[in-house]
């Protein structure tokens, strides 16, 4: 039997699961996945667990079963390249014939003194709760600062802004507006919704020091009671570790057909993939249904195709609370409740395996 390891249950390695279950895998295969909670998690959704708009349960959805795949609950401290094989804390390894790994990402704190320490985060399911009871135990008129706004950062802030109404809630963005990159009409969207909102953006942020309640910015200190910062994020440190060939952002370079170098059997999905475009759990889904490709031909000993197809990304959504919301479909820019909705509808499709 061939052994195919998924490491992490993050959006790529679902979809290798769904492309291959229940139909698609050939009876010499089986397939071990290896997380550490024992669902896969709607990472997109972490803002509103971190606000307490929706409940931990919504943004949970079951693995697959299947007679042959096996879940591996744990934490993983290495991958062995050379003996094919997971290094498990308290457990027995897990070995491999073919590997993929997805196992997403850390925060990236830039090097700046005291941010890894003294912020909060919603890179995991478990820090997203641990920021939820922070949260949502201040006081009334306590001040929230939240560094970085890019998507993370902007749904976090306008859903806390809808859930607790008494907070004072302040944005610190790089650029010199908000959403710089997007076209003028939805930047201006989204900062018109924060001034009517309450919200306070800092834009031209530079944030220089983190301490206990106390953000630097311009080497100015600015009083807070809580920070969560979302202001970038880097490889997951098992794949920091690794030593294989990686761009100027850590993620691993890989063939066109998603396979490290060398190695052809290891693949690497999503946030941890040097990739042309902006990391994504839709650019995730759309990698792991080629290296599914690629791993169905290998196993038929089929000839591989010479190039592999562009991935097509749809789109950007956001949303600004529970009733407007803002997005790119096919370079066309969106605002209102038209993208509320759409995003709502797409993360209905996904969590009930509908697209």
């Amino acid at each position: 039997m061939k052994k195919l390891v998924l490491l992490g249950g993050g959006y790529g390695n679902m979809r290798v699961l769904r492309e291959l279950l229940p139909n698609h895998l050939p009876d010499d295969v089986t397939i071990t996945l290896i997380d550490r909670v024992p669902y896969h998690s709607l990472k997109t959704e972490y803002y509103a667990l971190a606000a307490g708009t929706i409940s931990d349960q919504e943004v949970r959805v079951a693995f697959p079963e299947h007679p042959n795949l096996n879940i591996v609950y744990g934490e993983v401290t290495g991958i062995d390249l050379e003996k094919k094989e997971i290094l498990m804390t308290n457990s027995d390894n897990v070995s491999y014939d073919e590997l993929i790994v997805g196992l997403g990402c850390d925060d990236k704190f830039h090097n700046i003194p005291g941010a890894d320490t003294y912020t909060y985060s919603i890179q995991t399911i478990g820090k997203a709760r641990d920021t939820y009871q922070k949260l949502n135990n201040l006081p009334a008129n306590s001040i929230v600062s939240i560094v970085g706004g890019g998507l993370s950062g902007i749904e976090l802030a306008s859903e806390l802004r809808e859930s607790r109404p008494d907070l004072i809630i302040k944005l610190f963005d790089r650029g010199k507006t908000i959403l710089s990159s997007f076209p003028e009409r939805i930047s201006r969207y989204v900062q018109n919704w924060f001034n009517m909102n309450g919200v306070d953006v800092i834009n031209e942020a530079n944030i220089t020091k983190v301490e206990d309640q106390l953000l630097f910015n311009n080497d100015e200190p600015v009083h807070t009671d809580v920070i969560v910062w979302t202001a970038g994020i880097q490889p997951n440190k098992i794949v920091r570790e690794l030593n294989v060939e990686k761009d100027k952002q850590g993620r691993v370079i890989l063939t066109k057909y998603h396979n490290i170098p060398n190695r052809e059997n290891v693949y690497v999905v999503g946030d941890c993939a040097s990739l042309p475009y902006a990391p994504s759990a839709q650019l995730a889904e759309g990698q792991a249904e080629q290296i599914v490709t690629i791993l169905t031909k290998r196993w038929e000993g089929e000839e591989l195709p010479e190039e592999m197809p562009t991935i097509k990304l749809k789109g950007v959504l956001g949303s600004l609370g529970k009733k407007q919301g803002f997005g790119l479909m096919a370079d066309r820019a969106i605002t209102g409740r038209i993208a509320r909705i759409l995003k709502s509808g797409v993360l209905w499709m996904y969590k009930f395996h509908k697209g």
